[in-house]
C-alpha cells in the first residue's frame, strides 16, 4: 500500500472563457509535482489571445513558493495585452502571496466577481 505521505496531492486545473476573458482555477495542492497542469493550462490559453487572464486559487488548500514563482512568469507571460490577476483569500494563498509583495506586481482579489468587476472592458 503507497505511503499517503509520498502520494502527491492532486491539483485539478480547469478553464472557464467568458467572451475573451478567461477563467482560470486550481483546487488541491499547487506545489513541484502538480504546477505542470497550471503552466500548460496557462500557455493554452495565452494562445487563444485572451484580453484578460484570472487565475483563481479559492478553492486551493496549498500554495508552494513554485507557485508563487509560476504565477509570476504568466503574469510576465501576459505583458501589456492580456490583463493578468489572481483570486485569493485565505491564510492558505493570499497571505504568503501579500507577504513577498505578489499583491504590488499583479492585483489580488478576494472573490472572482470582484475579479470581474476590475476587468477592463
Amino acid at each position: 500500500m503507497p505511503d499517503p505521505a509520498e502520494t502527491p496531492s492532486p491539483c485539478i486545473v480547469t478553464d472557464s472563457w467568458h467572451d475573451s476573458v478567461v477563467v482560470i482555477r486550481c483546487v488541491g495542492d499547487l506545489d513541484m509535482l502538480t504546477i505542470g497542469a497550471l503552466d500548460h493550462q496557462i500557455d493554452a490559453a495565452l494562445k487563444k489571445k485572451p484580453s484578460a487572464m484570472i487565475v483563481d486559487l479559492a478553492a486551493l488548500d496549498f500554495l508552494a513558493s513554485v507557485g508563487m514563482g509560476l504565477l509570476v512568469d504568466a503574469h510576465d507571460k501576459c505583458g501589456d495585452t492580456t490583463q493578468f490577476m489572481v483570486v485569493a483569500d485565505g491564510p492558505a494563498t493570499s497571505r504568503p502571496m501579500r507577504l513577498i509583495g505578489l499583491g504590488e506586481l499583479f492585483a489580488l482579489h478576494a472573490t472572482l466577481e470582484d475579479a470581474f468587476d476590475a476587468v477592463k472592458r
